[in-house]
């Protein structure tokens, strides 16, 4: 068999644990946790000039590149706070003293999440787990000093998430020192590496990461190195081979590069929008503007419970998953507003969750004035999905309804009025922690 028809035989269908899985949970911790800072630019996609956005990063956990790169605000920040110390530094400077990761699950199962993805290892090359080679430049011999990729999947599995887990296979800062990316060519082709050993030292880490927790997911981010691209000894494709065989119904996404293999592809804030025309995809972003836990962000770059849930349906309805993060401060608890926003996430999804598990996208042409509306179809029914900002107008007047051949069989978080016009007027509750469902039984 042809290495191209190796890769080719690595598809087949989506698991279907992974089909009813609208939503999971991003994590993302590290030492970037402690100076915990970055400018909030804007979101992912919106900022056209690639110089701007790697001098003005929104990314805290990009901290180490950006305050090497000379004039920009975070290497002001990091001179006027930390003087010279190294990046390293913050690696002893991480405790993690308030952490508990079946709390943390825990909060994540009861905001209706289907799966959770910490992050094992990111850009800096800082390990969450006694990684292989990493001497003791892991939370397990510094910082921490506690294996906390184990607890996070101790955890999950005690509350019944299933695991995905993140690596940085395409950047490692410390491994592969690099000069600072300026731009995305740097990031994803010239400035990353790519030579055998880098290639081995990856493939060391992801078998062990499979081996020791056993994941349903394998998240890779940027790129794989391209040495690495074989079915060889040490080669990516071998691994997914026996990734398979251990777990048949387990996934990896769409970064290790073209030419390998995924089951699923993804998008970021507003960047690569064209992996959503795939026919399994999956959008994720932070909470604000940052993965890393960032001090800067304030309420106004952040998204509240009942816009998490409208960014969810939105997802949901063009025939995606959407993985949200949350980012710890480095004592190991989540900022007041995540919480709180996970908190109201788990109020609505109490009632919203099974009519987002295992929709699909609806073809209904519901029409509204200026509200808020999305639909899927799910089983005999359509749901659909109406809000408008608080503070607003509280009605929603919508037409089409009539159309669809189908009744109003329930309302959550608003009451329904059909007028003589036929169109039927959404009278929305105040306070309601996200948008208002209504379930449309079709006629028979």
């Amino acid at each position: 068999m042809t290495e191209t028809a190796r890769w080719d035989d690595l598809r087949r269908p989506t698991p279907e644990w992974y089909r009813r899985s609208p939503f999971g949970i991003f994590i993302h911790w590290g030492a970037y946790s402690v100076p915990a800072w970055a400018e909030p630019t804007g979101e992912l996609g919106t900022v056209d000039d690639a110089r701007i956005w790697f001098t003005h990063n929104a990314y805290a956990e990009w901290y180490y590149n950006t305050i090497r790169i000379d004039g920009s605000p975070a290497q002001q920040h990091h001179r006027e706070v930390y003087g010279d110390a190294d990046y390293d530094d913050f690696l002893d400077l991480w405790r993690a003293e308030h952490f508990d990761a079946d709390e943390l699950i825990g909060l994540i199962g009861e905001a209706g999440a289907d799966y959770v993805v910490p992050t094992t290892k990111h850009h800096d090359g800082i390990a969450l787990w006694d990684a292989p080679e990493t001497g003791t430049r892991n939370t397990v011999h510094r910082g921490p000093r506690r294996d906390l990729i184990a607890e996070i999947a101790t955890a999950a599995g005690k509350h019944g998430l299933h695991l995905g887990l993140y690596y940085s296979g395409g950047l490692d800062w410390h491994y592969r020192p690099m000069p600072p990316h300026l731009s995305n060519e740097s990031v994803h082709d010239t400035g990353r590496p790519k030579d055998a050993d880098y290639a081995r030292y990856a493939y060391l880490h992801l078998r062990d990461l499979i081996e020791r927790f056993d994941p349903d997911i394998l998240w890779n981010d940027i790129e794989w190195p391209d040495a690495g691209k074989h079915f060889g000894e040490h080669g990516l494709g071998a691994l997914f081979e026996d990734f398979y065989r251990r777990n048949p119904d387990g996934l990896v996404n769409d970064r290790f590069g073209r030419d390998t293999h995924h089951d699923y592809a993804t998008s970021e804030y507003q960047a690569g929008r064209e992996a959503e025309s795939e026919e399994q995809w999956e959008n994720n972003r932070g909470i604000g503007l940052s993965f890393g836990y960032n001090q800067v962000e304030g309420p106004e770059h952040c998204l509240d419970g009942p816009a998490i849930a409208r960014h969810l349906t939105d997802v949901v309805s063009r025939g995606g998953h959407f993985l949200l993060n949350v980012g710890p401060k480095a004592d190991g608890t989540l900022p007041d507003n995540q919480r709180r926003a996970l908190s109201e996430m788990g109020r609505w999804m109490a009632v919203a969750k099974p009519a987002l598990v295992g929709a699909e996208p609806s073809a209904a042409k519901v029409h509204a004035d200026d509200a808020w509306v999305r639909a899927v179809d799910n089983d005999d029914e359509t749901i659909l999905f109406v809000d408008r900002p608080e503070g607003e107008q509280r009605a929603a007047v919508l037409t089409g309804l009539g159309q669809l051949g189908a009744d109003v069989a329930e309302a959550s978080w608003g009451s329904v009025r059909a007028r003589e016009d036929g169109t039927v007027v959404v009278d929305l509750e105040p306070g309601r922690p996200g948008p208002a469902l209504l379930r449309l039984r079709r006629r028979r």
